[in-house]
């Protein structure tokens, strides 16, 4: 009832007209504090000082639209995959929020176009869209409530730009991946597993250590040797999806030269 009234009058009337607009046309909602949406706008290269020389942006409803993605989707696979184990919905769930999902899924939306920023030429600009979108879901889930968060996430934006299945079908074998990124980079690999000499016989526990220039940079356990080494190969690589990107290459070389320093 309220919201039928008050679409159209906050759509064509008023300061925030526009801004009420752009929330309707992409999440089909009008909020009840559009301050919170404007605030999730602007990334901190575009910082509003205030007058006591505090500086705000979006970083804050990101930190927590990251979470709330998280636990949203947590929940959705905890369902929708009553069989399958931890390490399988670790790594899906890792491939639905990853940073190359989340721009798409902004941009598509359209979110892109109301990102409020001055940076342009760097390793930033890769993820302000997806930084954007999470601060939304941040801000909705304050001007909502967690159910609405949760119902708009799974129903309609997964619904509309998210195929689970084709990321069923996408490639999964992180040992591999991780194996040529090393070969195609110079870089020695050794996997270094063990069984938990606390398992039992019939429930084994293994121990994996992958050791990237001699540097152990990733860790992975499961009820088999290959499943550890995957688990391990997965904790160095998380960031990609169906390959190893550019940008989750850079991190990697970070993570190991802060290993070395």
């Amino acid at each position: 009832m309220f919201d039928f009234i008050l679409r159209p009058l906050r759509r064509r009337f008023g300061s925030d007209k526009h801004f009420y607009a752009a929330i309707d046309d992409m999440f089909g909602f009008i909020p009840h504090n559009i301050e919170l949406y404007k605030l999730a706008l602007i990334h901190k290269s575009a910082s509003v000082e205030l007058e006591d020389g505090s500086h705000i942006n979006n970083e804050r409803l990101e930190f927590l639209g990251d979470a709330v993605i998280e636990s949203i989707t947590s929940d959705y696979l905890f369902i929708e995959f009553a069989d399958r184990d931890e390490g399988f919905m670790t790594q899906l769930r890792s491939k639905i929020v990853s940073r190359q999902s989340l721009n798409r899924i902004a941009s598509e939306l359209g979110l892109d176009k109301f990102v409020i920023s001055n940076a342009a030429g760097n390793s930033t600009q890769k993820h302000i869209f997806g930084d954007a979108f999470e601060a939304m879901m941040g801000a909705i889930y304050l001007d909502q409530g967690y159910d609405f968060a949760n119902r708009l996430l799974i129903n309609d934006i997964y619904a509309r730009f998210l195929s689970i299945d084709e990321m069923l079908k996408s490639e999964t074998d992180f040992k591999s991946r991780l194996i040529e990124w090393c070969q195609k980079n110079h870089h020695t690999i050794e996997f270094r597993t063990v069984q938990d000499s606390h398992g039992s016989a019939a429930h084994p526990t293994f121990h994996s250590t992958v050791y990237i220039g001699g540097i152990a940079s990733g860790y992975g356990t499961g009820d088999s040797k290959k499943q550890a080494e995957q688990q391990a190969a997965f904790s160095v690589s998380q960031d990609s999806t169906s390959a190893i990107t550019d940008e989750s290459s850079a991190k990697i070389l970070d993570r190991i030269d802060q290993m070395v320093s």
